[in-house]
């Protein structure tokens, strides 16, 4: 057994004590939701539990048995412990409403219990994500309780469920990871003060949906993929794991960009990830960290809500290079961005002569 180091318990106890010990008592809640769920995700195809089912999400999603258990574990710790004045979740149509017979207090938890679970059945890396709100007052929450900018987040965080299960959290004082030593049962900081390089040479994004992105996006991705030969003058790495969890947690490890983009795939759909239950949280947590979130056209922790399940661009990561996505968006709005010209094509002639080079 070790002595002497910051458990997770202890982390928050300290940082809540004087004006936030229900947050304190809220967030040692939700860890032990994670426990929970780590020991079900971890168990795989031993648990039973994998595969889908014939049901689907508010989001029209195919929702997985893991999906329906995770979300009611994280219901289950968290109801009784008299902080919360509701909860919601990207698994359920509307708030969840404390159950009468348990306390109210004045904080809302948002949550996505298993983010990525298309994943699960393959042994990738799935996460769970999670948001806190705070009412001025004690009692049932309101639906328009929970549709406030990500700006008014008191804390912020997930848990990864890797080859360890870390719970990255933030309360607006920097971007802390603790680590689950499965020996002791406790969440160790591991991680304090986490800094995301200004600078990176690594982007992620799902490039079977090239042909639908705007022309300020296929620009960004375009001079990347040039490398040496182009005019950034380096060559970037691509990566894509289809988990957001996982996508933030690499960047806040080393440093990178990940862009789900607005696109005309699905007109109806102006972003695909969840407002907030996505990308307000892992915004907070980034722009903790020294990175930055955007829409493309927007901080998104200043995106005012405009329902439960409103979907957004993501753009986050490194801050020069969000910086630069963001700026080509503005270039491409008012007409002042450079054109992009393929490789392929030469200013004179339909194709470049390559014995010329």
């Amino acid at each position: 057994m070790q002595f002497g180091r910051t458990t997770l318990s202890k982390f928050v106890i300290e940082q809540t004590r004087v004006q936030h010990a229900q947050l304190g008592a809220l967030l040692i809640d939700v860890a032990a939701a994670v426990k929970t769920i780590s020991a079900l995700v971890g168990k795989g195809a031993l648990s039973g539990f994998s595969g889908a089912l014939e049901s689907t999400n508010v989001q029209g999603e195919v929702q997985k048995k893991l999906d329906v258990l995770t979300n009611e574990a994280m219901l289950r710790h968290c109801e009784w412990g008299g902080q919360l004045a509701g909860m919601a979740s990207e698994e359920m149509d509307e708030p969840y409403a404390i159950p009468a017979d348990y306390p109210r207090g004045r904080y809302l938890l948002l949550f996505d219990p298993l983010d990525g679970s298309s994943n699960s059945d393959v042994n990738v890396s799935v996460g769970s994500i999670f948001s806190i709100l705070q009412r001025s007052t004690a009692g049932d929450a309101e639906n328009a309780d929970f549709l406030r900018p990500g700006l008014e987040q008191v804390a912020a965080g997930y848990a990864i469920y890797g080859p360890s299960t870390m719970m990255v959290l933030t309360l607006g004082n920097g971007t802390h990871a603790f680590t689950l030593d499965r020996e002791s049962g406790n969440f160790i900081l591991t991680h304090p003060n986490i800094r995301i390089p200004e600078e990176t040479r690594e982007f992620a994004i799902n490039t079977s949906n090239e042909r639908f992105w705007e022309p300020p996006v296929l620009r960004y991705v375009s001079e990347c993929k040039a490398g040496r030969s182009g005019v950034r003058g380096a060559d970037f790495n691509m990566r894509w794991i289809a988990s957001l969890v996982a996508e933030v947690h690499r960047i806040l490890m080393r440093g990178g960009i990940f862009m789900y983009p607005k696109d005309n795939k699905d007109p109806a759909k102006p972003g695909r990830l969840r407002l907030l239950y996505e990308a307000n949280p892992m915004a907070m947590l980034v722009e903790q960290a020294g990175g930055a979130a955007s829409t493309g056209r927007a901080r998104i922790l200043e995106v005012m809500p405009d329902g439960l399940h409103q979907r957004i661009p993501v753009i986050l990561g490194s801050r020069h290079e969000v910086e630069r996505v963001a700026r080509y968006h503005a270039e491409y709005d008012a007409g002042t961005d450079r054109p992009f010209v393929s490789p392929l094509f030469a200013e004179r002639s339909l194709f470049r002569d390559e014995s010329r080079r």
